[in-house]
């Protein structure tokens, strides 16, 4: 009966590490069902979006405290005051990274360490953004018929959704769609054609949408659920506007924000405009607005970097309508990148806050501060 009963305690245990590994063989059968975690959304987020960790965890990538002592990469953030995390979900990516499995045991690990989670859908086997928002390959036979693209993103965010649930995690805010200002799922879902294509256009767009908001307000009613734009500095009332006026509903506005990304002003000056520019979508839609991605290119000098990101963390704070700021893959250091960059020639990203030894940098000062 003892070597039964630990047997027994021993398979216990493994259920419920939440314990990096090769996400390629997990499952989200794998995940605890009996535990919920109870995480107040903050007040104000500050937050991170560290959707690589599990990846960099794989490749042998260790993280430390501010004291050089060693740590999981949760310990870590929550040491340096975060207390907010954003994850991004893919349909069907290269090494299930980012997949549903992936995504809901990082959302568990959050949610252990007392943080509240954002979920973040791509509706793409990777990443989506302003110029590319390609439709999941297991999708594509309906490129064309409307109603059955809208279904699929009703089954995706609810099956995804319904994953994070059993595993006991409410998540506080849920995007619908990455950076979404030309629509999703293209042509079906794109909202203005380019060389003489045939696109969905407003109706095709805010049908996807409003699919995946109702879905994902029908397994987590209390959820913020909103749409994602990139460009915080520039003027996007119209944008919002066209879906309110299409009958979409948003509970709150993400907004991506990077002040050294484009050269056509300072950075000072992309943050002063993003300022003026969250007050203005504040003062007409009447919603929270959170500002999802943020990022500083810390390898050209950490110093101005966290000056940058200071600077805006100040003004933003002011603004009571303002819940919070996620950073960008922070956690990436010492030119780490996932494996899918190497067959597509891409470099490493070049704004993570932490320092080649693994310890968060100056800039995670200026984001928690």
């Amino acid at each position: 009966m003892k070597k039964l009963l630990s047997l027994v305690l021993a398979a216990s245990a493994a259920l419920l590490s939440c314990a990096p590994q090769n996400n390629t063989t997990s499952n989200t059968e794998d995940l605890p069902t009996t535990v919920t975690y109870d995480v107040p959304t903050p007040s104000f987020a500050k937050g991170a979006d560290v959707s690589w960790v599990s990846e960099m965890e794989h490749d042998g990538k260790q993280f430390s405290k501010k004291d050089g002592s060693k740590a999981d990469c949760f310990d870590v953030l929550k040491d340096c005051s975060v207390n907010a995390i954003r994850l991004r979900v893919w349909v069907n990516p290269t090494g299930g990274w980012s997949g549903k499995e992936d995504m809901v045991k990082l959302a568990v690990r959050a949610a252990k360490a007392g943080m509240a989670v954002m979920v973040d859908f791509h509706y793409s086997d990777f990443f989506c953004d302003p110029g590319t928002q390609t439709i999941p390959k297991a999708w594509a036979a309906d490129k064309a018929d409307l109603n059955k693209m809208a279904a699929h993103v009703t089954d995706y965010t609810g099956e995804v959704l319904e994953a994070v649930k059993k595993a006991g995690v409410t998540p506080a805010w849920i995007q619908i769609g990455n950076e979404t200002r030309n629509g999703m799922l293209w042509p079906i879902g794109k909202l203005w054609a380019t060389a003489g294509e045939t696109v969905g256009g407003k109706d095709g767009f805010n049908k996807l949408y409003k699919a995946g908001y109702e879905a994902a307000k029908a397994v987590f009613p209390q959820a913020l659920v909103g749409p994602h734009l990139n460009n915080a500095y520039s003027d996007n009332a119209w944008w919002f506007q066209d879906r309110k006026d299409g009958g979409c509903k948003f509970d709150f506005i993400a907004l991506s924000h990077y002040p050294q990304a484009e050269s056509k002003m300072t950075p000072a000056e992309y943050n002063a405009a993003a300022i003026t520019q969250m007050k203005a979508l504040y003062s007409t839609f009447k919603v929270p607005v959170i500002i999802s991605e943020v990022g500083v290119k810390t390898p050209d000098n950490e110093t101005l970097a966290a000056s940058i990101l200071t600077e805006f963390m100040t003004e933003v704070k002011k603004l009571s309508f303002c819940k919070g700021v996620f950073y960008w893959e922070p956690e990436v250091f010492d030119w780490w990148k996932p494996a899918v960059y190497n067959s597509l020639g891409w470099g490493s990203y070049n704004m993570g806050a932490f320092l080649s030894s693994g310890r968060p940098s100056s800039v995670m000062d200026a984001l928690c501060n």
